[in-house]
């Protein structure tokens, strides 16, 4: 059934962007362009227009599957795939410091070059990284290594702050949970199957790192993503199914997006309670992959493990996603609700269970219960996993299963924070350059603590220790943001308070046209 109805369309219209299809009556509008990128193409029951927010989406989180995705299903492995963590370490020190410098000022970059060229240059730096540790496996060159994580830390910075800026401030924001959870759901499906690769390669093998069949099918996957980026088109040219289009700048040029970084955090300077919620995001990744993963498990089981940790972050990010588009209530009423919900998930992943096997179950059975964070963590040492006659766990021996659903507990915990930073933030701006540059703060925030957690592991710091401080970071920056999410986070945010940090006018971006939609 085809309707036709008059209207005037507002910032945000009904948040279904995902299941209409809406074209604008030649009117002489800015919502009626030509051109094979806005013909809608009809697979199926699906209708798709190549230059819609939807599309553009899948195309980035396909960038991510290949490129970030596969690099976290390496990742995940423990130390890079090898026997040791200490050279992967040090290589992720490198690549997080030049991304924590990088990321902070990327949004800059993002704006200034154009979406194609940052994400494809972006994209490049992960197939050196993994040809480094493939190097690494023979040669033993660790400077290689090192240097390939700083490269890597200047692309990714810039990969992800493009990223960060299409999945906040494409989507009308009705929809924009559902939107982010599509992108982390196809990202996260990339770690699936990248760890499936080792998986695969390393199921009848018992020795504690992977072969070189693996490194190479990462490195092929990786550079195939680089050349994916390509066939984006720029933020100027998206136009919502209901005829507006994205708000950025014009005639972005390397002074004025310097003085946009400048502006963004004198007029938004709240942003900076967030700051440690960044700092967290990815914190806990050292203690998970490294102290937890690499320290208990030989190389197929950890495998196993990554599979199951990042098919749970599909699952979380699923839920979690959509839960925060419910229209049923208001959106600064899912802020405070999604905050709450963050702090008790926190305290019963990383705490829960904390008593119950020290007083009901022994120690040596500790291992044969499901129990949460801490309870776990009580079970072993550095000291402990580190001796030459240590032999790491299989999934075929007793007392597998309880770590097994922590891990994928960590995994779902992992998408739900991600998931709600990046909804907290597109709640705050429709603007994709603002949104570039709060991209870029929160992840050159985010690398800033990889970066130090990655060396304090290098440094051998008790696993405890470890576990500690990303408990506690998590459920401190919690308190801290809470003031932004409770009092900054509206219901709708005025278009004229975004176009305020462009050079775009009303009629650039809303459409005025009568619309045809499809239901």
């Amino acid at each position: 059934m085809a309707d036709i109805e008059e209207r005037k369309v507002a910032p945000e219209v009904n948040g279904h962007d995902d299941l209409q299809l809406q074209s604008v009556e030649e009117a002489g509008s800015p919502a009626t362009p030509k051109g094979w990128r806005y013909t809608p193409v009809r697979i199926g029951a699906i209708t798709i227009v190549y230059a819609s927010p939807p599309t553009q989406l899948v195309l980035v989180a396909l960038v991510c599957f290949l490129c970030p995705g596969m690099f976290n299903a390496l990742n995940g492995l423990g130390g890079g795939g090898q026997v040791a963590a200490a050279a992967a370490d040090n290589a992720n020190v490198s690549l997080y410091s030049t991304f924590s410098v990088v990321g902070f000022f990327a949004g800059t970059f993002a704006n200034a070059l154009g979406i194609k060229l940052t994400l494809s240059f972006g994209g490049l730096g992960y197939c050196i990284y993994a040809s480094a540790l493939l190097c690494y496996n023979h040669t033993k060159n660790t400077g290689f290594l090192i240097f390939a994580g700083a490269l890597l830390g200047i692309c990714a910075g810039l990969l992800w702050t493009a990223q960060g800026a299409i999945m906040m401030s494409y989507p009308p924001e009705g929809s924009k949970g559902r939107y982010i959870s599509w992108f982390w759901m196809i990202f996260n499906l990339g770690a699936v199957i990248g760890s499936l690769i080792p998986l695969g390669e390393n199921l009848h093998s018992t020795n504690n790192n992977v072969n070189d069949g693996t490194y190479i099918g990462f490195i092929v996957l990786m550079f195939v993503g680089a050349v994916l980026a390509w066939c984006l088109i720029d933020a100027k040219n998206v136009v919502r199914s209901d005829g507006s289009r994205v708000i950025a700048m014009k005639h972005p040029t390397w002074k004025s997006e310097i003085l946009g970084l400048w502006e963004v955090l004198c007029h938004d300077s709240y942003i900076v309670m967030l700051f440690p919620m960044f700092l967290a995001s990815n914190w806990f990744y050292t203690y998970q992959f490294n102290d937890f993963n690499l320290a208990r498990f030989n190389i197929r089981t950890r495998a196993l493990n990554n599979t199951l940790y990042w098919s749970s972050q599909i699952i979380g990010a699923y839920t979690v996603g959509y839960a925060l588009d419910l229209q049923s209530f208001r959106r600064s009423l899912r802020a405070k609700a999604a905050l709450l919900v963050l702090f008790l998930i926190t305290m019963a992943i990383w705490g829960g269970g904390e008593y119950l096997p020290s007083v009901f179950i022994p120690r040596s059975e500790l291992l044969l219960i499901p129990s949460a964070g801490y309870a776990y963590q009580r079970g072993y040492t550095r000291a402990e996993v580190t001796a030459d006659s240590y032999i790491k766990s299989d999934w075929t021996d007793a007392g597998y299963v309880g770590p097994m659903f922590l891990y994928m507990f960590y995994g779902f915990y992992d998408a739900a924070w991600q998931t709600c930073i990046y909804w907290f933030m597109g709640a705050l701006t429709n603007s994709s350059r603002k949104a570039a540059n709060f991209a870029g703060f929160y992840k050159g925030i985010q690398s800033a603590g990889a970066a130090i957690i990655y060396r304090i592991d290098a440094l051998d710091k008790p696993y405890m220790n470890i576990f500690a401080s990303s408990w506690a970071l998590l459920a401190g920056s919690l308190v801290i943001a809470a003031p932004v999410i409770i009092w900054k986070v509206q219901d709708t945010v005025p278009i004229e308070e975004d176009l305020r940090f462009s050079d775009e006018s009303m009629g650039d971006v809303v459409a005025v046209a009568p619309v045809l939609e499809k239901v």
